[in-house]
């Protein structure tokens, strides 16, 4: 584990993620355990990792990237991204990551914002990215990870490439306050922001993954996040790295007899996963699972929406773990508040600070809360892992700052024992009848009744209320809506909530839409309920 003193003036992830493993005697260990789509295994060791990501330093450099200029990955799960984030790294490149299946806009929006000069991608993308690439000056070099040859017009093979690099790189001094990472966030209204972190998150995320992920140098770790996620590089690549932890990284997607077979076989100890994915295992029938045994598996972790209470009960009763869930943003770059082993877990809370961070409940007047009071979930500036802007729009950064404090954009209260309790977005907060509704509130409550398997609330405009609760569900398979349904979904919440929590109306969907993180899109739900424009759905869930 890292710190500032420790570090002395070499900061850089791509350096301590694996060089530093392997001057520290890890270099035949095992570092990624990758499994293709089709369940083929390839072990690479800390070693592997050290000379393939010097060889990508030495291709960017190579192609005369300049510290501080701006590189993209735009890839399904391959391992290439992972050698081209770390190399990029070495080589003080900004690596930003993107999703695989963004659309033509979502990438010109993130491209042209940060003006990009280079990307690696697969053929299969480049028609989307030649589509608008007459639209981006800056952008002068496309990698591509499955040609054999360069196709002209800064369009080149990695393949190619990296066998006429060589394996050597010595990375640079490189200072804490270097910029690293980008990741683009979409908020209620607007463009996508780009956030930008420093070498020194990596502080931050290595002390995470000790302390609360709590990884042991013998772990095998999965985190299924992502990499175009805060969470898929953050703790799918630099928190287990930079302490020598060997990683589980699966290029398939969500198949729950894969995922439990893998559990199993592989012998996973700690799990890092999403409340959309835990959800969807959650409508999986009871026997699948009496087929595995995960008895090597110590923890389960969740992060990216608050995770439903029911969700940590089917968890306890079927595979008889607990879900530590976990709280933090792409602009906190690492975990703030979460419930882990140790600490008493109360179902739907976000859980306690970890030590050295300082969170608060805040009115809109800056001034504390008292506990049980919702507000403002705001977190003492200064952490390691805090963003160092937005790219291009330092207005809307110093927006988030006041008086020393982090404006998270989420509600939440704290409890009598410092458990603090996620509400919603501020822009998600129903008030009916002068009442202030936590929609997460209602979310969870729904998710109790055995018919229902998603759900999503909303507040939407009325005359009388100011604003009614609108409740979107989706069915378990099998399940038709009735109007005795709709009556039981009435009387539960007015029951388990309260009787303002009552759904006005209940909307059925096939699914609920989320973003790629996990989190339901309720201003998408708005939008539909409403009939307006859908916004930035770049991240959305396909």
């Amino acid at each position: 584990m890292h710190t500032y003193e420790s570090l002395g003036n070499q900061f850089n992830i791509g350096h301590l993620c694996s060089t530093a493993q392997c001057d520290a005697g890890l270099g035949d260990k095992i570092a990624m355990r990758w499994i293709s789509a089709h369940l083929e295994r390839t072990d690479y060791t800390f070693r592997d990792l050290d000379l393939l990501s010097n060889r990508f330093a030495n291709v960017l450099t190579g192609l005369g990237f300049q510290p501080g200029e701006i590189f993209f990955t735009f890839l399904p799960k391959s391992t290439e991204q992972f050698f081209a984030f770390l190399g990029s790294l070495k080589a003080r490149v900004v690596c930003g990551t993107l999703f695989a299946n963004f659309g033509d806009e979502a990438l010109l929006d993130r491209l042209g914002d940060s003006r990009a000069r280079g990307i690696i991608t697969k053929k299969h993308f480049l028609k989307k990215i030649e589509r608008i690439r007459a639209r981006l000056p800056g952008l002068e070099y496309i990698i591509l990870i499955d040609s054999d040859e360069h196709l002209g017009d800064g369009v080149l093979s990695y393949q190619r490439l990296m066998a006429e690099a060589s394996d050597s790189f010595v990375v640079a001094p490189t200072g804490p306050e270097t910029p690293s990472v980008l990741h683009y966030t979409s908020g209620s209204t607007g463009k996508p922001k780009g956030v930008l972190h420093h070498h020194r998150s990596i502080i931050s995320q290595s002390r995470t993954t000790a302390e609360v992920l709590d990884l042991k140098s013998d772990d095998l770790f999965w985190c299924t996040a992502d990499q175009g996620w805060v969470t898929g590089t953050s703790y799918g690549i630099i928190g287990p790295w930079a302490l020598g932890v060997t990683q589980l990284h699966y290029a398939g997607g969500y198949a729950a007899d894969v995922w439990f077979s893998l559990l199993e076989k592989e012998g996973v100890t700690v799990w890092y996963s999403a409340p959309t994915a835990l959800r969807m295992l959650m409508r999986e029938p009871d026997d699948l699972y009496r087929k595995f045994d995960p008895s090597r598996l110590r923890h389960i972790y969740s992060v990216g929406e608050p995770l439903n209470p029911e969700v940590i009960h089917w968890s306890r009763r079927l595979l008889g773990r607990e879900i530590y869930d976990t709280w933090f943003q792409t602009e906190t770059g690492a975990i703030m508040i979460c419930n882990r082993p140790g600490v008493e877990l109360r179902p739907g809370s976000m859980g306690t600070p970890i030590p050295g961070i300082q969170p608060a409940i805040l009115g809109d007047d800056g001034v504390p809360l008292p506990d049980g009071v919702q507000g403002n979930l705001c977190v003492k500036a200064g952490w390691p892992s805090m963003f160092a802007t937005y790219l291009n729009n330092e207005s809307a950064y110093e927006s988030k700052f006041r008086d020393g404090w982090y404006y998270t954009g989420d509600t939440a209260r704290r409890d009598g024992d410092g458990h603090y309790w996620f509400m919603g977005r501020s822009d998600d907060v129903i008030n009916t009848a002068g009442h202030l509704l936590s929609p997460f509130e209602v979310e969870s409550a729904l998710l109790e009744i055995p018919e229902i398997a998603e759900s999503g609330v909303i507040g939407a405009p009325d005359e009388l209320l100011f604003e009614k609760v609108v409740a979107f569900i989706a069915l378990h398979e099998g399940v038709l809506y009735s109007t005795s349904l709709e009556l039981k979904i009435r009387l539960y919440i007015s029951n388990k909530v309260s009787s303002i929590a009552t759904p006005q109306e209940v909307r059925v969907l096939e699914r609920i839409p989320k973003n790629k993180s996990g989190k339901i899109m309720r201003r998408v739900l708005k939008a539909m309920y409403l009939g307006t424009d859908l916004g930035d759905i770049s991240t959305l869930e396909e």
